[in-house]
C-alpha cells in the first residue's frame, strides 16, 4: 500500500509531532480522530485538562463497575451476567465452579474466553486443551465444549454475535509482530481426551438467538478420532504477546489489538518500558474516539493511566465526550516517575453503542465519573 504525502492544516500554537514535544502554552493535548485512530485525525492543545469538568449528568457519563462484586457463579456460561453487549457482541463474566456434567455449543457466533483466574481442562471437539490463569481461549462457533476444574475458573467471555474471531492485518511489521501465529496452541486428541469417550448419557445445551435448547446423547458426542484442517480452538497467553513500543512516540491503543471481529476489535494491554524521549508523552493522550464505545477489563498490575482502579474491575467509556489519563497518572507522566508499565488489561472498542448488563447496574461506581476532578498532588 501507498499513500500520496499529504500537509495537514495548522493553527495557531501546535506541536509539529502530535504527542510529543507538547508546547508550554498547551500540555495538555487532545486527538479528535476517527474510524478508531485509523481514520483523520485533528490534534488540539488546550489550556486545561479537557476532562477536568465539574459535573456529570446523563447517561453518556462514564461508567466503571466493580465485577468482584457480582458473587456469582453459574453452572452454564449462558447463565453468566451480562456486563455490556449490543447487536454484535456480548461481553460477560462468568465463574465456574467444579466440572460441567453437560456441554455445550455457541450457535450465535464465535466465544472468545480471557481466564482471570483458576485453571482448568477444556473438552472439546478437537480435543483437549489445560487452560489456566491469563489465556485467551478462542472457540469457534458451534464447537462443543465442556470444563473440568478442581476449584473455579473466573473468565471474561466476548461473543462476537453473528461473527466471527479473527487476527488483526499487521501491515508493516510483519505477520510474526505482536505475536506469532505459531505460538496459537490447539486442543490435543490425547489419552485424557480419549479417556471420556465412553457410553455415559450427556447432554448439549445449544445457545442460538439467546435461547437454549438441549440435545441428548446416549454416549460422549465428544468421540472424535482425529481432524485435519485449519479451524480449530487456539489458544495464547498475555506472557507470549510482545506489544510494539516506540521509546520516542506513544502509539494509540489500535497497536496493541490481539483480536478482530466484523464491528469490534480486543486489544491487549501487557507490560512494556514506558516512552524514554524526553518529549514523548508518557501517559495515554487525551481523545474523543467518536466512532468507537470503548471497555476495558483489569486482569492485573497498576493500570498507569487510572487512579482506584484493581483487577476485576471495568471501565466503559462511551464515544461522545473526551475521556483520557487521571490527573495524578498525567502529573506522574509528566515526571516520568515509572519507567515500564505493569498492567495486563483487555480492551473492547466497538462500532456500536453498548448497553449496560442489568446485573452491572448492580455493582456500578457511580462515582467514577468525579475521578477526573481530583486534582494532582
Amino acid at each position: 500500500m501507498r499513500k500520496w504525502i499529504s500537509f495537514p492544516h495548522k493553527e495557531g500554537i501546535v506541536s509539529r509531532q502530535a504527542h510529543a514535544d507538547l508546547p508550554e502554552e498547551g500540555i495538555y493535548e487532545r486527538e479528535a480522530g476517527r474510524s478508531g485512530f485509523f481514520g483523520p485525525t485533528a490534534h488540539f492543545h488546550h489550556q486545561r485538562p479537557p476532562t477536568s469538568w465539574e459535573q456529570w449528568q446523563g447517561p453518556l457519563r462514564p461508567r466503571a463497575f466493580d465485577l468482584n462484586k457480582l458473587g456469582i457463579a453459574t453452572a452454564s456460561p449462558w447463565d453468566a451476567p451480562l456486563v455490556l453487549y449490543n447487536a454484535h457482541c456480548k461481553f460477560r463474566l462468568w465463574r465456574c465452579e467444579g466440572n460441567m456434567d453437560f456441554l455445550v455449543r455457541n450457535g450465535d457466533g464465535d466465544e472468545l474466553l480471557f481466564v482471570h483466574d483458576g485453571s482448568a481442562e477444556l473438552f472439546c471437539d478437537y480435543g483437549h486443551l489445560s487452560i489456566s490463569e491469563g489465556d485467551y481461549v478462542m472457540i469457534p462457533r458451534g464447537t462443543m465444549w465442556r470444563l473440568e476444574t478442581d476449584s473455579h475458573l473466573t473468565t471474561l467471555m466476548i461473543e462476537a454475535t453473528n461473527d466471527s474471531f479473527q487476527l488483526p492485518e499487521k501491515g508493516l511489521v510483519g505477520p510474526q509482530a505482536i505475536f506469532d501465529p505459531a505460538m496459537l496452541d490447539v486442543p490435543a486428541i490425547d489419552e485424557d481426551f480419549k479417556a471420556q469417550q465412553d457410553d455415559t448419557p450427556w447432554d448439549v445445551r445449544i445457545k442460538r438467538r439467546d435461547e437454549v435448547s438441549c440435545v441428548s446423547y446416549s454416549y460422549s458426542p465428544l468421540d472424535a478420532v482425529g481432524w485435519h484442517g485449519d479451524l480449530s480452538v487456539v489458544r495464547i497467553n498475555w506472557r507470549h504477546i510482545r506489544p510494539l513500543m516506540s521509546h520516542r512516540y506513544h502509539l494509540p491503543p489500535s497497536a496493541h489489538t490481539t483480536f478482530v471481529a466484523g464491528r469490534f476489535v480486543v486489544c491487549t494491554f501487557v507490560p512494556r518500558p514506558i516512552e524514554s524521549d524526553p518529549g514523548a508523552l508518557k501517559v495515554p493522550f487525551y481523545h474523543n474516539n467518536d466512532d468507537f464505545d470503548e471497555a476495558i477489563f483489569y486482569h492485573q498490575g497498576d493500570f498507569f493511566s487510572r487512579d482506584n482502579i484493581g483487577p476485576a474491575m471495568v471501565t466503559f467509556h462511551p464515544s461522545g465526550f473526551t475521556h483520557g489519563p487521571h490527573p495524578k497518572a498525567f502529573a506522574a507522566g509528566q515526571k516520568h516517575a515509572k519507567k515500564e508499565t505493569d498492567e495486563v488489561a483487555v480492551m473492547l472498542d466497538t462500532r456500536d453503542p453498548l448497553e449496560v448488563g442489568e446485573q452491572a447496574f448492580g455493582v456500578e461506581e457511580t462515582a467514577y465519573a468525579d475521578s477526573w476532578k481530583v486534582k494532582p498532588e
